[in-house]
């Protein structure tokens, strides 16, 4: 059985709430025990620091989100469960990277663009309070992912830039110094609950609008019972669309208890019912994982000594791909230096493909002799994947050409022939 890997990181800089329990931690949790799947979760520490500049604010929720992880049911013997700041390998590689990193694909991420929209808006110059980091996240995410080869990423539709930006800088790379990294492929669930908060927005600490995670029943409580509602009276028939308290029963109940809400609903249940059927109904999920919480809360130490233990199994797969990495871009014992002189002549000494993107958001690629003459280039393509299926096409046979035709694009004094002898000398030197 082939093995996928799925990572997922939790940014360090504040306390789990529910929302972040449907959208993320519960279906990630169930993810990790599907066969065929190798799962890799991180505290992204080093990511928070952009964020936040209070230390014991990010000690905390260090702390409370590998707690909440580890009581809703992620098991470190399963999973690669560890702390980002514990590998450094990956800000090693996170300035490999930004090495082969264009500084205009920075200039596109969304943070930066947002951050520098709101400057303008303010009056104030472009980069007015933009820290490096802000700017340079895109890479260090992408060393996340780079890092352990992984195949999948789930993120929701605003990560998926940094998703395609992760290919890009592996994919460069690549070009440059041999075939290292897998390119990753964001992986969105769009059945996944987004819950409102208690104001009705999206649940975010950002809008001070959360139930945290492992609340208390007395505070669950308070909390459900301040979640705004309209004016409706009991008897009077009330709309589950739009209605906080309805849409957070749902991804908590079974469909038949949802059913039956919104049957209730249309009978005209007071909204004090609501609240208390939604409080029952929370806690029945909570409460059996707020005792683990509370324990692994009280025993740091146990906590500690899980992502050490995760930290090492992820050391295990990092410390030989750097030392591969560092080998790859010349940071080498001078003894390989003959050797290295060698592989290199043998590579720049063959024809090559390079697969880019332009201005217009397509992917292409180009197909050059040993001297950079063009001899094949492509048209675009939506995604990233399809050029690469693409060039896989051309390299494991010639006869590609001829299927590929409407991808391909004419180049003037190259004949099919000319491709298909390249391709050829390609191939005979992949199988040497």
């Amino acid at each position: 059985m082939s093995i996928t890997r799925f990572l997922t990181g939790i940014t360090t800089t504040g306390t789990p709430h529910l929302g972040n329990f449907v959208g993320s931690i519960r279906p990630s949790v169930a993810a990790s025990l599907r066969p065929g799947v190798q799962s890799f979760y991180f505290l992204a520490d080093y990511h928070a620091l952009i964020k936040c500049e209070d230390p014991v604010r990010i000690q905390r929720s260090t702390l409370e989100i590998a707690a909440s992880w580890l009581a809703a049911g992620l098991d470190p013997e399963k999973v690669t469960f560890y702390r980002q700041s514990d590998i450094p390998e990956i800000p090693e590689l996170t300035w490999l990277l930004t090495c082969v990193t264009g500084k205009g694909l920075l200039n596109r991420a969304h943070a930066y663009k947002a951050s520098v929209d709101k400057n303008h808006e303010a009056g104030r110059e472009s980069d007015d309070g933009v820290t490096a980091g802000l700017f340079m996240y895109p890479v260090l995410m992408a060393a996340d992912i780079l890092m352990f080869k992984a195949h999948k990423v789930p993120v929701g539709r605003d990560q998926v830039q940094h998703i395609e930006m992760a290919r890009d800088m592996g994919a460069s790379f690549n070009h440059l110094y041999g075939e290292h990294f897998v390119l990753p492929e964001a992986v969105i669930d769009d059945h996944v609950a987004t819950l409102p908060g208690l104001d009705g927005r999206k649940m975010s600490k950002s809008y001070d609008n959360t139930i945290p995670l492992f609340s208390s029943r007395a505070l669950l409580q308070k909390l459900i019972g301040g979640i705004v509602t309209d004016s409706r009276a009991p008897g009077e028939p009330k709309e589950v669309e739009g209605s906080a308290l309805f849409q957070i029963y749902q991804a908590f109940a079974t469909p038949e208890e949802t059913a039956a809400l919104r049957q209730q609903y249309a009978d005209g249940i007071a909204w004090g019912e609501a609240k208390q059927v939604l409080l029952e109904r929370v806690d029945q999920v909570i409460a059996p994982m707020r005792a683990q919480y509370e324990a692994l809360i009280n025993d740091p130490a146990r906590i500690e000594q899980t992502l050490l233990a995760g930290a090492e199994r992820a050391r295990q797969i990092a410390t030989p791909f750097i030392r591969e990495l560092r080998s790859a871009v010349g940071l080498r014992s001078l003894v390989q230096a003959s050797s290295a002189k060698a592989a290199k002549a043998t590579k720049t000494a063959l024809p090559s493909f390079k697969q880019y993107r332009e201005k217009d958001g397509k992917f292409y690629f180009k197909f050059v002799d040993a001297n950079g003459r063009l001899l094949l280039q492509s048209t675009g393509f939506d995604a990233p994947k399809e050029a690469g299926q693409a060039i896989a096409q051309l390299q494991r046979s010639p006869d590609a050409l001829q299927a590929l035709g409407a991808r391909l694009a004419p180049v003037e004094g190259v004949t099919p022939t000319d491709v298909s002898a390249a391709l050829q000398v390609l191939a005979d030197a992949a199988a040497a």
